[in-house]
């Protein structure tokens, strides 16, 4: 961590409400988000003529990330939060430094697609569901409501891993950091685009950079996309959870099949009886 505070209590932040999911230790997300998946949407990148115009918007993209990391000096620096502030219409300011650094406020959504896990209850405290707790060291997994967000009051000194870990902390979630990054999301042309955002790069001078228009630029945070997943890093109850949530929604998927093709075979039934001889 560095000198910089990292606080969100003037922010407003997302009150997490937790349903009677939390209590069994698991539940089932069936939506998917598709658009994270891939770095755009294909709504028009089967025409030729849009390749060109998506080429030129991930250049713009990219100068965009480059002036994020550019050193200004302090009277550029005070000039661009002076233009920020202006377009602003609450009271989430960004404010200088007298050591050239400057503090201001971010928004980081959740889009988790793995359930995270909290510590147990304290002994003689009570679980999620009410329970007295027993003492048993065990970990508690569920899915983060869709659609969380978090508001941070954070310094440009601040770096995405910093913000990664303090957004955990606050969730208490007990999860490796390391399993989790955070993403820039921004629209253009009708595209969706998300980055990757590297440990080092300082979350604020992005949003300084970009604005407070959130379609420009918004956080996200998201599971570590490194190839395969590294089911070694996850613990023992853990994957006897994940087995858990596969089985329920193996079983829910096979509920539904069968209900899809009982009700097709009374309509052809139906027909059938209805039908007279040729």
């Amino acid at each position: 961590m560095t000198d910089a505070a990292i606080s969100s209590e003037k922010a407003p932040s997302f009150e997490m409400t937790w349903g009677s999911s939390t209590s069994s230790g698991y539940c089932s997300d069936e939506e998917s988000d598709s658009e994270f998946e891939q770095y755009f949407t294909a709504r028009t990148s089967f025409f030729p003529q849009t390749r060109t115009a998506n080429v030129n918007a991930t250049v713009k993209k990219d100068e965009q990330i480059e002036v994020g990391k550019q050193e200004l000096t302090t009277a550029d620096l005070q000039q661009k939060v002076k233009e920020y502030n202006a377009q602003i219409n609450s009271n989430l300011f960004m404010n200088m430094n007298k050591d050239g650094s400057y503090t201001g406020f971010i928004k980081v959504q959740f889009k988790l697609a793995r359930p995270v896990s909290v510590p147990p209850p304290k002994k003689g405290g009570h679980d999620a569901g009410g329970r007295r707790a027993t003492g048993v060291k065990r970990r508690t997994s569920f899915y983060l409501p869709k659609d969380a967000s978090k508001h941070l009051h954070i310094s440009s000194r601040t770096s995405a891993r910093e913000v990664i870990e303090v957004l955990l902390k606050k969730f208490t979630v007990v999860d490796n950091p390391g399993k989790f990054a955070l993403f820039e999301r921004s629209e253009r042309h009708e595209q969706v685009y998300v980055r990757k955002v590297s440990d080092n790069e300082s979350p604020l001078r992005l949003r300084l950079s970009s604005g407070p228009n959130e379609k420009v630029l918004s956080f996200v945070l998201k599971e570590n996309e490194t190839g395969e997943v590294n089911w070694h890093a996850f613990s023992m109850p853990e994957l006897k959870n994940f087995l858990r949530i596969l089985q329920r929604e193996e079983e829910e998927h096979v509920k539904q099949i069968v209900q899809r093709y009982a009700l097709a075979r009374t309509k052809m039934r139906d027909a059938l009886d209805g039908s007279t001889p040729g």
